[in-house]
């Protein structure tokens, strides 16, 4: 079928509000293992629409709406490996990303996603070159008036530091690979006022082996699992902008292998309480926000439990028709494996203000904060990251970027911490 442009669509994620990348799994395995930056700090989240001269170009393809991005960037990272200053070795940076988003233009129900791709070239520091990709695709099944069916699925790859923590791996010719990838199925039945909903996810996160320069590898197939949970949200509309709701979510994460290399048994469950609100303030601020709390219990009697508090949110406040700001936090109980840990606490936030300067020029400042608190161990972590990006659209398909990234990340094991500064020039194409 003939493909038609279809001008001034915009980005299906800015449709319907789309969950931090952290949502529903607040509380699962993949939250912490990642530091803030390229996912989560370099484009902090998908530009809201521009003005409509200049909205990105899409194209109908039967009942679907599609608008595929590609962007070239180049310029500098003081510190890709993302190791301790004394051997930190910069480069010359070379950045590809290639996105397409899509929905469905169906009169009831709707299919929509959006699958993103980049690879990091560090020519001057070849080790620290690394892919990265994320996406999700959702279904809803307006099945009648008050029943409604949702189906998604979702994956995430992204690299290991090798000064992680959990990987300790300073003589790695490479950063390994760890993919994080499931999906969820559930259904939300509406009386009247009153909505309940019911949802069960499964979750699998897989590690690559770290290869070391003497040829040898150090083996993390034990940190393999997967994890599966239930929850359940009932919900009561006092007015369309207040509706607050009760969360129940109970998991279980089991284990490729029943012990890890230090013949710990790592299985464990888990439940959560919260209890929230979405909002929608005459449109201003929209979102949702809750707390609660959290408790995990382990397999292994050498493990001790872990009680912690809950809390999550997503809030977009619309200032101006010319700024919006962005509020996302999350927390949780990750995984370790740290000897005497059981598990980590877990806190990420990121706030995002754009302001669009002119009908063609957008700024976006925001910022990243990481907090990891590894239970019953010494181990702390903190990391931060800032990030300045400016839009300039020459037409409705071509784009000039220019982006800096600040990265800061201290912990308590030696040789852990970096500082980062990444500096990218780049054109964007909406074809």
């Amino acid at each position: 079928m003939v493909q038609q442009p279809v001008v001034g669509v915009p980005n299906p994620s800015t449709v319907t509000p789309i969950r931090p990348l952290f949502p529903l799994q607040a509380i699962g395995p993949t939250l912490g293992l990642l530091t803030p930056g390229f996912i989560l700090g370099t484009d902090l989240a998908r530009a809201i629409p521009t003005d409509p001269a200049f909205a990105p170009i899409g194209y109908q393809v039967g009942t679907f709406t599609v608008l595929p991005t590609f962007a070239q960037s180049i310029g500098y990272d003081s510190n890709p490996d993302q190791t301790s200053r004394q051997i930190a070795k910069g480069s010359v940076a070379l950045r590809t990303d290639a996105t397409v988003d899509f929905r469905s233009n169906w009169s009831s129900s709707s299919l929509q996603g959006s699958l993103r791709g980049s690879y990091l070239e560090t020519p001057q520091n070849e080790a620290a070159s690394r892919p990265a990709a994320d996406g999700t695709v959702r279904l809803r099944i307006d099945a009648n008036r008050d029943l409604r069916i949702d189906a998604e699925g979702r994956f995430l790859v992204d690299t290991q530091r090798t000064s992680s923590a959990n990987l300790q791996a300073p003589a790695a010719t490479s950063r390994p690979l760890l993919a994080v990838y499931g999906g969820s199925l559930g259904a939300t039945e509406t009386f009247n006022r009153l909505s309940v909903t019911l949802r069960g996810s499964i979750d699998r996160s897989e590690f690559d082996n770290a290869r070391l320069a003497n040829g040898t590898t150090i083996n993390q197939s034990d940190r393999n699992l997967n994890q599966y949970s239930l929850q359940l949200r009932t919900a009561y509309e006092v007015n369309p902008d207040f509706s607050p709701f009760i969360d129940l979510l109970g998991d279980t994460r089991v284990y490729d292998q029943r012990f890890d290399l230090t013949g710990v048994r790592r299985d464990s469950d888990g439940i959560a309480l919260a209890f929230g609100t979405s909002i929608g303030l005459a449109r201003s601020v929209t979102g949702e926000i809750s707390a609660g709390i959290q408790h995990r219990t382990y397999v292994d009697p050498t493990l001790r439990d872990i009680n912690a508090p809950l809390l999550n949110a997503a809030l977009v406040w619309a200032a101006s028709p010319l700024t919006t700001v962005r509020l996302t936090a999350a927390t949780g109980v990750t995984e370790t494996t740290i000897p005497g840990s059981s598990g980590v606490l877990t806190e990420v936030a990121t706030l995002e203000v754009q302001h669009d300067l002119l009908r063609n020029l957008s700024i976006v400042l925001g910022g990243s904060y990481l907090r990891n608190d590894y239970q019953n161990s010494t181990i702390r972590e903190n990391g931060f990251s800032a990030t300045a990006r400016v839009d300039y659209h020459f037409t409705r398909w071509l784009t000039l970027r220019g982006t800096y990234l600040y990265q800061k990340f201290d912990s308590t094991v030696a040789g852990s911490s970096f500082q980062e500064n990444t500096f990218l020039l780049g054109l964007r194409v909406n074809p």
